[in-house]
């Protein structure tokens, strides 16, 4: 038997078949041992065929296989064809996204551990054998226990005495690391609404494979997104259940499990390698049969897909930043093909591009207008900051804001403050030659963080000592300008000493329990106040929050970015929906100093027909997508010549190429990045805006020749953030 075979080395002069002698217990899918070079290599199996083109004498034989059932199944390599082909990245990068990391490593593995139990077998035992006694004992009162307990507790040598006498027999078992154990809500049977049940039936009946659920915050959708899954499960199929930020899988875990017990498994980058290789293994093995998860959850290993949900589609983080640079929504779009299953996309707020393509018909369409029992949205009052300023306020809280907070303090109420920017203070300036701190590695300035008196990088995370002088002038006038979460949080405390306050930014949810234990200790109105960034924005449902405040609701605004306001009006109107989720009316304060903007008009009436027949009519006079598509290519090397030397030969290629399609280009040109360097990288892009994708097969093409061993280029479509 022959297997064909790609090495699991990222590098395009070995990203091809290599064919390889092997037993009939090689299979398509294994991770196998192979000779290759002048050592060894680990390399996945393609296929298995009888036959090669390879001489007799060159052909080498598969040493071992690293696992006795297959890795990967015959959806995740036709998956990984299909990403390879369209995004132009070696097999074995595209590979990789389909195992736990530390899997492919080798630093994890299956943990085991040892169980003793009574044996049949009777033995007296001497008088004097009194911690054997006590194992006994200890084991007829619990059945089993954990060896290592055991040995613990009563010595390893009662132990190994009474299992070489045939006493206690000693087995060792997997043991599952279950991520989230405490994580548990008990179920609540809930009768869907009519709407609810008219959705249910929608998604199930159309002969569409996506539908879209465009349901304003509260309206049920998760309970359609359960019901639809409970119904695939019942006909012995699996589901996939994506949400957008890590913050929200504990949340929807709970509810998976009061539903599904053990068949729901979680997967994202915030658990233990131990962690992520069991819950994968669970999906595997087919023990669980729903993933949930951030957006990598989409490679799930879960077979017979019965259902897909993408909640909170519109959000950026659905789309990769590092290679392969995959959009979610098309590897979901091929899994829904392949397993003949309904993809299901869930917002409030849906994406430009998305609305349109179900408003065209392409979609299904689905629309939840009203909160369930008809619940009243929460009012929006805009203030304008410009007055507030020229009253004398340097707070980050307006009047408006202080009294009803007060009001909500006194009530036994709960609030969400909003405010997209951690730390205690944006930039440091020193007052008397302007100098700005700035990152030795990236070309953005430093924020100040309070909590430990320090300046950071938000770009590489570097740390630095807070300035005493000015390094350029030695002047001593140094002042912060701005506010962040921190700030926020501190002043809080100022105004509202018996406030209990707590603050969810990336600063304070490290580690895989630090958004769980923050949320469930708001959850558990074990504070009055929540301060947080666009992790507090989404999905959650508390029902004592009654008042929202948005800080800076034009940080967004003024973007250089053409998804700006659709940006703003997405977290404006996402944030204002976690207010008044239960039978008490809800309110929101929306701080601004452009009080007279459309967007943040169109947000505070929850008007999203309005916001979106005025954007797509702004794109398609400008030409933006989903009317043109941008193409970025990025050029980075930590040498600056060296990333302008690929630049210029890269560009010299694209030249070529417009050359012959000018017709298909609205804009074609070299440049800086607007972040010139990040992480000791200098970067520049060749921006191009096409109405004809169809020369997006040459731009990959030409850029997969630009080989530098030190420079990295790649391609971006309708990338995420241009910055």
């Amino acid at each position: 038997m022959i297997a064909e075979v790609i090495v699991d080395i990222a590098h395009s002069e070995v990203d091809k078949i290599f064919d390889y002698a092997c037993g009939e217990e090689i299979r398509a899918g294994m991770r196998v041992v192979v000779p290759f070079s002048r050592g060894t290599a680990t390399g996945f199996v393609m296929r298995v065929k009888t036959a090669t083109d390879c001489p007799p004498e060159k052909l080498k034989n598969i040493y071992r296989a690293e696992e006795e059932l297959p890795a990967l199944n015959r959806e995740s390599l036709f998956l990984a064809e299909k990403l390879a082909a369209r995004y132009r990245t070696p097999m074995a990068l595209v590979l990789r996204l389909f195992l736990p990391a530390e899997m492919r490593t080798g630093k994890v593995s299956a943990r085991f551990r040892e169980f003793a139990r009574l044996s049949d077998a009777q033995t007296e035992l001497s008088a004097r054998a009194k911690r054997q006694a006590e194992i006994l004992e200890f084991l007829r009162e619990n059945g089993e226990a954990d060896a290592a307990f055991l040995r613990e507790r009563f010595g390893a040598s009662a132990v190994r005495t009474l299992a070489e006498k045939g006493i206690i027999s000693i087995e060792k078992r997997r043991v599952l690391r279950d991520p989230y154990a405490e994580v548990q809500k008990e179920r609540v049977e809930r009768a869907l609404t009519p709407a609810q049940q008219s959705a249910v039936k929608a998604v199930t009946e159309t002969d569409k494979t996506v539908t879209l659920i465009h349901g304003v915050t509260g309206s049920g959708k998760t309970e359609i997104y359960l019901t639809l899954i409970a119904d695939q499960i019942a006909e012995g199929r699996s589901a996939i259940f994506l949400v957008p930020e890590i913050s929200l899988t504990p949340q929807m875990l709970a509810q998976l499990r009061a539903r599904f017990g053990s068949a729901a498994a979680i997967l994202h980058s915030g658990l233990s390698a131990g962690e992520r290789f069991d819950e994968w293994q669970r999906l595997r093995e087919g023990s669980a049969k729903i993933a949930i998860g951030a957006r990598s959850a989409i490679f799930a290993p879960v077979e017979n897909v019965g259902i897909i949900v993408v909640d909170e589609e519109h959000e950026g983080s659905y789309s990769s930043d590092t290679s392969p640079r995959y959009n979610t929504f098309d590897v979901a779009l091929l899994r829904a093909q392949y397993n003949k299953c309904k993809l299901v996309l869930g917002s409030a707020t849906p994406s430009v591009e998305t609305y349109r393509r179900a408003k065209e018909g392409e979609f299904g369409l689905i629309s939840l207008p009203e909160r369930i029992n008809a619940r009243p949205m929460p009012e929006v009052e805009i203030v304008d900051m410009r007055r507030e300023v020229k009253r004398g306020n340097p707070s980050p809280f307006s009047l408006p804001l202080r009294e009803k907070l007060e009001k909500c303090l006194q009530d036994g109420n709960q609030a969400i403050l909003f405010l997209n920017r951690r730390g205690f203070a944006q930039n440091v300036i020193c007052r008397d030659c302007g100098y700005v701190a700035k990152c030795e590695h990236c070309d953005v300035a430093l924020t100040y963080h309070s909590e430990e008196d320090c300046l950071k990088c938000h770009y590489c995370g570097t740390r630095y000592h807070m300035l005493s002088a000015c390094p350029e002038c030695g002047g001593v006038h140094v002042r912060y300008v701005g506010t962040g979460t921190q700030k926020v949080a501190a002043e809080l405390k100022k105004l509202y000493p018996s406030a209990r306050i707590l603050r969810m930014d990336n600063d304070t949810t490290g580690g895989k329990e630090g958004h769980f234990k923050i949320l469930k200790q708001f959850a558990d109105r074990k504070a009055d106040f929540l301060v947080g960034t666009q992790m507090v924005a989404k999905g959650h449902d508390f029902p004592s929050v009654t008042l929202v405040g948005i800080l800076d609701a034009d940080m967004s605004l003024h973007f250089p970015d053409y998804r700006s306001g659709e940006r703003t009006f997405q977290l404006v109107t996402q944030v204002a929906g976690r207010s008044g989720r239960a039978g008490k009316r809800g309110e929101v304060v929306l701080q601004t100093y452009d009080p007279e903007n459309y967007i943040l008009r169109f947000a505070a009436r929850y008007d999203f027909e309005g916001f979106y027949e005025h954007e797509i009519s702004m794109r398609q006079a400008m030409a933006f997508p989903p009317f043109a598509k941008i193409v970025r290519v990025m050029v980075t090397s930590a040498s600056d010549p060296e990333a302008l030397d690929a630049l210029r030969e890269i560009y010299g290629q694209l030249q070529g190429i417009y050359a012959r399609n000018s017709d298909k280009f609205l804009f074609f040109n070299k440049m800086h990045a607007p972040i010139k360097r990040i992480q000791k990288r200098f970067r520049y892009q060749v921006l191009m805006r096409l109405t004809d994708g169809s020369v997006l097969k040459e731009i990959y093409a030409a850029c997969a020749e630009v080989k530098r061993k030190n420079t990295l280029v790649y391609v971006e479509e309708n990338p995420s953030n241009l910055s």
